[in-house]
């Protein structure tokens, strides 16, 4: 009978600890969802500074144009150290572009992934409580069983 116990016992525990794997998996996905909005409002960004970066230089090569046509050497060369910054920048700007668009990638890759772990675990979810109930089903049969051969060995013995 103890043994039974700690079977129906087990089942509804192992029942609740899937339960609480589900509803991590759900938070998963929700972060991923969270990580995929941030992923895009990076690349924006970036994509804006790009932008910027590429106007900043078109205006200082216009500057060094005109600072080479009037002839005056130290705006030269403070608009071509301007311009070696505004590639920099630029290069920078476009390398956190790519990098977002990689985190992206991997955040949705990460989202499917989870979504399909989700499902699965809910899938196994349904089965653990079928077996549960069969489990538990099992078990009332067999108590029954029990009572019953019991009662047909006391009848056994008192005639």
């Amino acid at each position: 009978m103890n043994t039974l116990k700690t079977l129906v016992t087990a089942g509804t525990v192992a029942g609740v600890l899937a339960l609480n794997v589900g509803a991590a998996n759900a938070q998963d996905v929700k972060r991923d969802v969270q990580d995929i909005r941030e992923d895009r409002q990076d690349i924006r960004k970036d994509a804006r500074d790009v932008r910027e970066d590429r106007r900043d230089l078109r205006q200082d090569r216009r500057e060094l144009y005109q600072d080479r046509k009037a002839g005056d050497k130290d705006a030269v060369a403070k608009d071509r150290q301007d311009i070696r910054q505004d590639r920099r920048d630029l290069r920078k700007d476009v390398r956190d572009v790519q990098q977002d668009r990689r985190d992206l990638r991997q955040d949705r890759r990460d989202l499917g992934q989870d979504r399909r772990q989700l499902y699965q675990d809910r899938k196994d979810l349904k089965a653990d409580q079928k077996d549960r109930r069969r489990d538990t089903r099992d078990l009332r049969r067999d108590r029954r069983d029990v009572r019953r051969d019991v009662n047909q060995t006391r009848e056994a013995y008192r005639k």
